[in-house]
């Protein structure tokens, strides 16, 4: 193989490959990542037995060939130079690649191609398109809320499904750690009708969020019962799925929360964020007391002192007082699209829902602390 590509094209190309390769591996071939010169130009792929990702990028390919290289030093090398050089690609014997550049000369341990694994094989049943900035929105405003314990590894990752709803077919993303609940929807595009019910994995979310970033218009999502492949212009991320069932939310998400408030967004947080500064690392609980027309965030420490203040808000109900954490409320609040919070509240003891506007796509459910 001989191939030469521009720096610039290749850095940003590794960029998205060579996440998805764990700094550690038992398996030597899993920290390389697969080049293939062809006429279609240089093909990069990476996985870790769980994601894979190939791009293919433009290049001069004077002598096709594949090869694998040790991904972070590859990455590294390409970052370290300058910019706007030609990078030369030449594989030497069996087991090298050179890698030249100016007056750079690298020569890398390779290991064959016929090593590398496919993760790829099998049927895909179901395929549609959806706007790049709609999928991105469904992920960026649940990630948040996937559980990080491995224990109830079938919260590790974001439940995509459809449903109907008042007539309407909609695309629903749910992410849960137990304390916190993000539900956000989007009308179903053509072809997602039928498909199953599935959740991305934690890792595999944090790389199509990535993704989604370089501005793509369109993305393709096909998917079976144990895989996802979502396909930008250049780049293809296949994942496999958690085996696992994800808990009935619905019934976690109260409907008969009658106490409503309505509060600036960014007073409250802000309010939150100032209060919290008090209150110990670990419960990080602060108390809102709702009474006509105001609320009164406080926080008491027993090793620190104590922060009290008052917002002006919407509330007419009768007064209530209740505890969360903090940073579950900063998250939430840095979630919401428009410039108020909608708060609906039961009892001290219940889950609340808080939402932009009524009616709104997204919905967060947010259980209380004891304060």
């Amino acid at each position: 193989m001989k191939v030469t590509v521009e720096r610039s094209t290749l850095l940003k190309s590794l960029g998205h490959v060579h996440r998805v390769v764990e700094r550690r591996n038992t398996i030597p071939i899993l920290s390389n990542l697969l080049l293939s010169g062809a006429e279609a130009g240089l093909r990069l792929k990476a996985t870790d037995l769980d994601i894979e990702v190939v791009e293919t990028i433009a290049a001069d390919v004077a002598e096709p060939g594949a090869t694998t290289v040790p991904a972070h030093t590859l990455y590294d090398i390409v970052r370290k130079l300058p910019d706007g050089a030609q990078v030369s690609l030449e594989t030497t014997g069996e087991t090298g690649l050179t890698l030249r550049s100016g007056r750079s000369r690298f020569q890398l341990q390779t290991l064959p191609e016929s090593d590398f694994p496919d993760i790829t094989a099998g049927e895909m049943a179901h395929r549609f398109v959806l706007p790049a900035g709609e999928f991105k929105r469904l992920i960026d405003k649940t990630q948040f809320a996937i559980s990080t314990e491995e224990t109830r590894y079938y919260l590790n990752g974001i439940y995509l499904h459809t449903l109907d709803v008042e007539g309407r077919s909609l695309l629903r993303a749910v992410a849960t750690d137990g304390h916190r609940l993000a539900r956000v929807d989007t009308a179903a595009p053509a072809g997602a009708a039928g498909m199953p019910g599935v959740i991305i994995p934690r890792k595999a979310v944090s790389e199509i969020q990535k993704l989604l970033e370089d501005g793509e218009t369109e993305v393709a999502i096909e998917l079976s019962a144990t895989k996802i492949r979502v396909a930008t212009q250049a780049v293809v991320l296949t994942s496999k799925l958690i085996d696992g069932t994800f808990p009935d939310y619905q019934r976690v998400i109260p409907s008969g929360n009658d106490k409503r408030l309505t509060v600036d967004k960014g007073d409250f947080a802000a309010s939150v964020d100032r209060v919290s500064t008090i209150s110990s690392e670990r419960g990080r609980a602060v108390k809102l007391s709702m009474a006509d027309g105001r609320m009164t965030l406080s926080v008491t420490n027993p090793d620190s002192g104590s922060a009290t203040e008052e917002i002006e808000v919407d509330y007419d109900s009768s007064p209530l007082d209740i505890g969360f954490n903090a940073r579950y409320l900063m998250d939430i609040a840095a979630q919401l699209d428009g410039d108020t919070a909608l708060l609906k509240l039961a009892d001290p003891g219940s889950p609340t829902v808080i939402q932009d506007r009524e009616g709104a796509s997204a919905l967060y459910v947010l259980m209380p602390m004891r304060v």
